[in-house]
């Protein structure tokens, strides 16, 4: 079961950032910060379906993260659900065509390393 739930947190965060940052990569840079500008910021993000989808697998990795914490140790379930890290930094340079100079690659591969030593 600890398993199937961290699968559920990976994926579900995954999707989420992935979204998350394709959506906001075409609304562009958020500038006006004035009420009328965040009311119609809100009312924009609210009809794209890339962010509707994205709080859908935020919400659904937060509430599988405090279902595994009910079954497993904190210092398990944190350090295991960094893996999203990696898989994030590897999608991000496949799917979001985005530049991961070594740096980047140096600290995911630093994570997977604490990652397989926790599991």
């Amino acid at each position: 079961m600890k398993e199937v739930l961290v699968a559920i947190v990976v994926i579900s965060t995954v999707c989420a950032d992935l979204l998350q940052s394709a959506e906001m990569k075409r609304v562009g840079e958020i500038d006006n910060f004035q009420l009328s500008g965040i009311h119609a910021l809100l009312k924009t993000m609210a009809q794209k379906k890339y962010l509707i989808l994205a709080v859908f697998f935020m919400a659904l990795s937060f509430f599988a993260f405090l279902k595994l914490l009910t079954i497993a140790e904190l210092s398990y379930a944190v350090p295991v659900s960094a893996s999203t890290i990696v898989i994030d930094t590897v999608l991000a340079r496949i799917l979001l065509k985005e530049r991961v100079d070594w740096r980047r690659w140096a600290g995911a591969a630093l994570v997977a390393g604490g990652v397989y030593l926790v599991s």
